[in-house]
């Protein structure tokens, strides 16, 4: 029996994309994808919904009061996907329910997971999530970027690890496990896209706003690459270039890849 998924995010973009990589696992059957946190409240109390995806920042009901909701009236296990703007959120979540907390440019493949671990009754903390609760516990600013190390969700029951936390406080774009190699230093892929790509020092945007998997795939987009190539360079599958090509779309504000090569070569978005 497929897992039941419901996804609330208020970008379409994220929504849509969302569901059709999930769809292309055959596990899942998105029920249905909604705008805000009522809108998926007001669904699973009359669906029976496994899994919730819930963004955080949400107009009307953002997902941290849906968690609460989900938790107290439905059988709905709420699993909370986040940036690292969201880091006020964390202990509310928790507090309220949140089965997992994952950050939202993971891999496809790791997300698959995550559902699957939250729908089998496990929590799923990502590492890098992790570190920012013991922070905020501490009473401590979170500590971003001080280390890079494997392990991009922790199970509290299960204790399984699958995944990189990127240099910088960016979340985890590789998975381990099957896959192997992706994302990993020293992955062949990443090494040559890494020495085909813009030194930081004469790049003409701001890298800091994506990971450097987002990089490397927008230096190979830059240098005429098909989704398939890239693929191959990089050791990922097809479903995860597709995503991280929706990230950097997302991030830039930009409609289509002959832009992104655009924007990568000469930081103009127009």
């Amino acid at each position: 029996m497929k897992i039941r998924v419901l996804i609330a995010d208020d970008n379409s973009f994220i929504r849509e994309g969302m569901k059709i990589i999930l769809n292309t696992f055959g596990e899942f059957e998105v029920l249905a994808t909604v705008n805000d946190g009522q809108e998926a409240v007001d669904y699973c109390r009359t669906h029976e919904v496994d899994v919730a995806l819930l963004d955080v920042r949400m107009p009307n009901m953002n997902g941290v009061e849906a968690t609460k909701i989900l938790t107290e009236e439905t059988g709905t296990k709420p699993l909370i996907l986040t940036t690292f703007d969201d880091d006020e959120y964390i202990l509310d979540a928790i507090r309220y329910g949140a089965k997992g907390y994952l950050l939202k440019n993971n891999d496809p493949e790791r997300i698959r997971d995550a559902i699957r671990s939250v729908h089998s009754g496990n929590n799923v903390l990502q590492d890098v999530v992790l570190d920012k609760l013991k922070s905020v516990m501490d009473g401590l600013p979170a500590a971003q970027g001080r280390r890079t190390e494997t392990g991009a969700h922790q199970e509290h029951g299960g204790a399984q690890q699958a995944g990189v936390q990127e240099a910088g406080g960016k979340g985890a774009s590789a998975s381990t496990g099957s896959t192997s190699g992706r994302g990993t230093t020293g992955a062949p892929g990443a090494s040559a896209a890494q020495a085909k790509g813009a030194s930081s020092s004469d790049c003409p945007f701001d890298r800091s706003v994506f990971t450097e998997r987002e990089l490397e795939v927008m230096s190979l987009i830059a240098q005429g690459l098909s989704n398939p190539d890239i693929s191959k360079e990089l050791f990922i599958s097809e479903g995860t270039t597709a995503n991280y090509i929706t990230s950097i779309l997302n991030k830039t504000a930009l409609s289509h890849r002959t832009q992104i090569a655009i924007y990568y070569l000469t930081g103009k978005v127009r």
